[in-house]
């Protein structure tokens, strides 16, 4: 899923393209999508581009009349810039968004259609769709503490609750949890003065490294490789790779239908943590630790 640096990303790349531009046409290739009723598409088709947001994970285009585009990617969804009048893709395509300047075509890979889009009439209605996650980068480090320390969760699960920071999702998070050397399952209520400092600082700056990283990537061109995972990223999706810090193999834990990474020497003091899924199978044979870990390959090797 696109988190905050892949949206701001976005963004950027749309603005000199869009802003200014009268929306001419909008072309829905799925019923799907959109998920509201009022204003229509044709209600908004002519109006021009006033500005844009990122509202969380959400790109939001904003035009005259106090009208928006509220546009949900989710997992797969992702934007392509064309050609005006560019043909929507026939299995992936969702829509077009016809502009002077060219064509944002709207794609999902896979067959579930989670990607929305939502056009809205005035603030008030905008508001309803904010989460009201803090937003970090401009957060100091009390109001950082008192957001995560608000109720008692993991740390993993306290920064991708969209209503507790904004824009932090799976990949970021494992990147940030890296960087402070911080166990995913550790407890907010747990963390004393100090990792509450050290994960302030790692949110801001693996945040912001990113978007200087995308930015690099994509220059004066438009997002098109945007992906949860990055050969550069310290653990998010290298599960048995080399952490790049101390060289332990990346580890994971399996939750229903996603993963997440962490490298047990930098962050769990070599604890390997719980995977739901394998602990159930081996029960009293999980390896705990590393070296456990390690002997339990060579004993099946």
């Amino acid at each position: 899923m696109p988190e905050l640096p892949d949206v701001v990303v976005y963004l950027e790349a749309l603005a000199p393209r869009i802003v200014g531009q009268p929306l001419q046409k909008i072309r829905l290739s799925s019923p799907f999508l959109l998920r509201s009723v009022s204003p229509s598409p044709r209600e908004v088709e002519g109006a021009r581009v006033v500005g844009l947001r990122r509202l969380g994970k959400r790109i939001v285009i904003a035009l005259e009349g106090e009208r928006f585009l509220v546009l949900h990617l989710m997992i797969a969804g992702r934007l392509r810039w064309r050609e005006l009048g560019a043909k929507v893709p026939g299995r992936i395509g969702l829509a077009a968004f016809d502009f002077p300047p060219g064509t944002l075509i709207l794609t999902e890979a896979g067959s579930k259609r989670r990607a929305s889009l939502h056009i809205l009439a005035g603030e008030a209605a905008l508001a309803e769709h904010d989460p009201g996650g803090l937003e970090v980068l401009q957060a100091s480090r009390e109001a950082f503490a008192a957001a995560l320390c608000a109720e008692n969760h993991t740390v993993k699960r306290a920064l991708t609750d969209p209503h507790l920071f904004s824009g932090i999702g799976n990949a970021y998070s494992d990147e940030i949890l890296h960087r402070a050397r911080l166990s995913p399952f550790k407890h907010t209520t747990q963390l004393d003065d100090a990792e509450l400092a050290r994960l302030h600082t790692a949110v801001q700056e693996t945040l912001r490294d990113w978007i200087d990283r995308l930015r690099a990537e994509v220059g004066d061109g438009f997002p098109e490789k945007v992906t949860a995972f990055r050969e550069a990223m310290a653990v998010h999706g290298r599960y048995g790779q080399p952490c790049p810090d101390c060289g332990a193999p990346v580890q994971r834990v399996v939750l229903a239908n996603s993963e997440f990474n962490y490298c047990a020497k930098c962050q769990t003091g070599g604890k390997v943590l719980a995977d739901r899924a394998l602990s159930r199978l081996l029960h009293d044979d999980w390896p705990r630790t590393l070296e456990e870990l390690e002997a339990l390959g060579r004993k099946r090797g």
